[in-house]
């Protein structure tokens, strides 16, 4: 899977959270505000750090030195 499809499954994801957590936790505007806005970051945190480690092995900074012998 690429870049592009997995930042697709993640939105997808947060979205499908952000829908059960207003259906399953329905407790007022305050608290559904709260509830959602914790489901957004969470997800945008998971996909910030899945798109660091995709894109740190992807194009590396270090490049391995190969001794004469390898």
């Amino acid at each position: 899977m690429g870049f592009l499809m997995t930042t697709i499954i993640f939105f997808v994801a947060g979205v499908v959270a952000s829908v059960l957590v207003r259906l399953c936790c329905n407790r007022g505007p305050s608290t559904n505000l709260f509830h959602l806005t914790l489901v957004i970051t969470a997800t945008v945190c998971c996909w910030m750090m899945w798109a660091i480690v995709y894109l740190a092995q992807l194009k590396p900074l270090i490049v391995p030195i190969l001794s004469e012998g390898e």
